[in-house]
């Protein structure tokens, strides 16, 4: 069930997620297609393609597949140039109604791959999570270096003269398991949410994340058997969208929806937002223990 505002890629056909990972080892590409089709069906404005370490023609064979069954645009996911590339090259934005793909995705540490816009035109996801720092990638921990990176490469795309318009920039804060977060990911994810949307250098771009991330090594059920599958993830977007967060790379088979205030859920995240260190850790676990 979609949430108004908020637009999904859908995560399914990634070398990453293992039962995707078996089709793609046992040559199925039957099955590679038929996650395109569900995920059109299910309501994905994208559908994300990421064919892992295989080879650039084998990518570009998967763009032009999964286009035949779909009228969707896609989100090319490599930062390999070489697959990126085979990707464009294959893409047509003319069975996608002359949608642009989206480049999942261009960081700091390869600005290069901005080059690509001049073979086809696509929406960059900027991974605004590390910079480069005396020659070095290095993870952003504060707010304030992850809206720093984000001016740093909006002005390098202004300076290229590629003609790519804030409204074709999705930026990605970064997010990673709430489940192992001692570090104050959760706080420094939310507020770099909110100052991006609300910076007029920024006006009118989107912002993203990998939403399944969030909940990686998290149960469906609680200790006592009651579901509670996505619930965490509901809680990230109550939080999330009113900040700025309109894109989410997820799956079209979870009920995405705004939890009520007092939700055990939302009260659980929204402590662990404010604490940094296994505090932190605690809170989540009581949440699927008690």
């Amino acid at each position: 069930m979609a949430i108004p505002g908020l637009t999904i890629i859908g995560e399914s056909i990634n070398d990453s997620i293992p039962s995707t990972k078996k089709l793609y080892d046992a040559n199925d590409l039957d099955g590679i297609i038929a996650l395109a089709k569900a995920q059109d069906e299910g309501g994905a404005a994208w559908i994300d393609v990421n064919v892992g370490r295989r080879p650039a023609a084998f990518m570009a064979d998967m763009i032009r597949r999964v286009q035949s069954v779909t009228a969707k645009p896609l989100s090319i996911d490599t930062p390999d140039p070489e697959l990126a590339k085979a990707a464009l090259e294959a893409y047509d934005p003319a069975r996608a109604g002359g949608k642009m793909p989206v480049l999942n995705s261009v960081s700091s540490l390869r600005m290069g791959m901005l080059d690509l816009y001049k073979i086809r035109p696509f929406m960059p996801i900027l991974l605004v999570s590390e910079r480069m720092e005396g020659g070095a990638g290095k993870p952003n921990r504060t707010t304030g270096e992850t809206v720093a990176t984000a001016r740093e490469m909006v002005a390098a795309i202004k300076a290229s003269g590629l003609g790519i318009r804030n409204d074709q920039l999705i930026f990605d804060p970064g997010i990673g398991p709430i489940a192992s977060d001692i570090e104050g990911m959760l706080g420094r994810i939310l507020g770099s949410i909110k100052a991006i949307h609300s910076d007029p250098a920024f006006a009118g771009a989107h912002v993203s994340v990998g939403l399944s991330n969030f909940s990686h090594m998290l149960p469906s059920k609680k200790a006592d058997g009651t579901p509670v599958k996505g619930a965490i993830e509901n809680a990230f977007l109550t939080r999330a969208m009113p900040a700025g967060l309109d894109f989410i790379i997820g799956s079209v088979r979870r009920k995405y929806e705004i939890l009520p205030d007092g939700h055990p859920a939302l009260v659980c995240l929204d402590g662990a937002a404010r604490i940094v260190g296994e505090d932190a850790l605690d809170l989540v676990v009581e949440f699927y223990t008690g």
